[in-house]
């Protein structure tokens, strides 16, 4: 298959002036991994593991301060809910700055405002003020944006959970219809459920280390292993 996504040993670390004695803080440590066109990989860890930060990288918004990473000249587009949202602007205007800020272009931001409307259900809200929004009109109109995107890599960090349950179903499957139409997945989640429906192949990731890639199942099982034994583990005597 066409590997448009390469990484090898990749650190990345982020200035952490608080860290007394250490002032960098290594989010990635030691990942590697090759991403195929068409391929839907799913990213397991714990919190903290750096499944964010390696979503950033891919996307080229953080560089790595070491090991090699080589991508292909495609699109990549992390799926953001409200990216660029300013709460004083309406909904028709955020969209608008949203869409440009995802990479559209105006004209074809603004000739799809329409479906921005209707899958978004806002109604007239659509002209007011995003600060009289609840929370999921907001995530509503995110979604409904960058649903407008259609990139060659596809990053989702836990964002199929928008709204209200029926809207939840509504995006899930315009989501899924989106990544099984052939589009490159990388899907951080922590569903077993979801990253078995979506993805062909996993990555488990902890502690900013790579620690097995392979097959979903498999991955999945000795991900959940690791997480009971740590569990069960007797706890460290004191020292007496």
């Amino acid at each position: 298959m066409d590997t448009i996504v390469t990484m090898e040993n990749v650190g990345v670390a982020f200035n952490a002036q608080l860290r007394v004695g250490n002032p960098r803080y290594w989010a990635l440590e030691d990942v590697s991994l090759s991403l195929s066109r068409g391929e839907r990989l799913g990213v397991i860890g714990r919190n903290g593991a750096g499944k964010s930060t390696l979503l950033r990288t891919i996307a080229g918004i953080i560089t790595p301060d070491r090991g090699r990473m080589k991508r292909a000249p495609v699109s990549c587009q992390l799926l953001s809910l409200a990216l660029g949202f300013m709460p004083h602007l309406s909904g028709r205007d955020n969209a608008i700055l949203s869409g440009l800020m995802l990479g559209l272009r105006y004209r074809d931001i603004v000739r799809r405002l329409p479906a921005i409307l209707e899958f978004s259900e806002l109604g007239d809200f659509f002209e007011q003020p995003i600060s009289s929004y609840s929370t999921g009109m907001t995530s509503r109109l995110g979604f409904s944006v960058a649903l407008q995107v259609e990139p060659d890599v596809l990053l989702i960090d836990e964002v199929l959970a928008v709204g209200d349950a029926e809207f939840q179903e509504k995006s899930g499957a315009a989501l899924r219809e989106r990544i099984h139409g052939g589009t490159t997945v990388v899907f951080v989640s922590h569903g077993d459920a979801q990253i078995r429906q979506i993805c062909d192949r996993a990555l488990w990731i902890e502690h900013g280390r790579s620690v097995m890639q392979g097959g979903v199942d498999e991955v999945l099982r000795a991900y959940h292993a690791d997480a009971h034994a740590a569990c069960v583990a007797p706890p460290v005597a004191a020292a007496g």
